[in-house]
């Protein structure tokens, strides 16, 4: 099974059984590396990223708990994804992850670190922010509904085409790193990216940002 057939699988599922509306495409950049930072809901997220975006070079980080599953293994061994320790600080990850942005590669990743319980944005951890600034490549903030399992298996059961909105914001670039007071850095650096997201979801979706200052100050600037 070659990847050129897991993509063309992907395309026809999408089309076929998925009512899609995406907007804002035209905000990814067209080469170059840069970061996708999306909210993550279920597991129609990762199948969504290949049906949107025919590049090769897209790295994804898989969760250590699918490696019993054979399928999981091809997939992360084909697709130029990466296993990743969810629950500790795995620099070997990071290191490979800046290597393949300075590259040149797309990363799709959630600031979350998993998917979220509530379907609305949980707080988002600092990997991102530390893989952009280090990078020094742009973050597309990305928002989409419609993809929580419960949701997806229910209206299938009612023989109906679940509804997938996904919105692409305009790319932006944090600041450089410097040795100063790191952490309180990286954690205004992650506020900002989730305001980003969470300007792309309707209210319901905003979870813990969406009563935060600079989450008002994004949609104000929208208007």
């Amino acid at each position: 099974m070659s990847v050129q057939f897991v993509r063309a699988i992907i395309h026809l599922f999408f089309r076929l059984f998925i009512r899609l509306e995406a907007d804002g495409l035209e905000n990814l950049p067209a080469q170059g590396g840069f970061i996708i930072a999306a909210n993550h809901l279920g597991r129609l997220d990762v199948p969504l990223v290949y049906h949107l975006l025919e590049r090769r070079d897209i790295s994804l980080m898989v969760a250590e708990k699918y490696h019993k599953y054979a399928i999981y293994r091809w997939l992360v061994k084909n697709m130029n994804a990466i296993w990743v320790n969810r629950f500790g600080a795995d620099f070997s990850v990071l290191r490979a992850m800046l290597q393949r942005l300075r590259q040149g590669s797309v990363l799709v990743i959630a600031p979350e670190g998993t998917r979220s319980p509530t379907g609305a944005l949980i707080e988002g951890k600092p990997g991102v922010s530390y893989l952009a600034a280090k990078a020094g490549v742009p973050i597309v903030p990305v928002g989409s509904t419609g993809t929580q399992d419960s949701l997806v298996k229910s209206t299938f059961l009612r023989f109906k085409k679940p509804h997938i909105a996904l919105k692409v914001g305009k790319p932006f670039n944090l600041p450089p790193l410097d040795g100063r007071d790191r952490d309180s850095v990286l954690e205004g650096y992650t506020t900002e990216i989730m305001c980003q997201i969470a300007a792309l979801l309707p209210p319901e979706y905003r979870g813990v940002y969406a009563e935060h200052p600079r989450l008002q100050a994004v949609l104000s600037e929208q208007e």
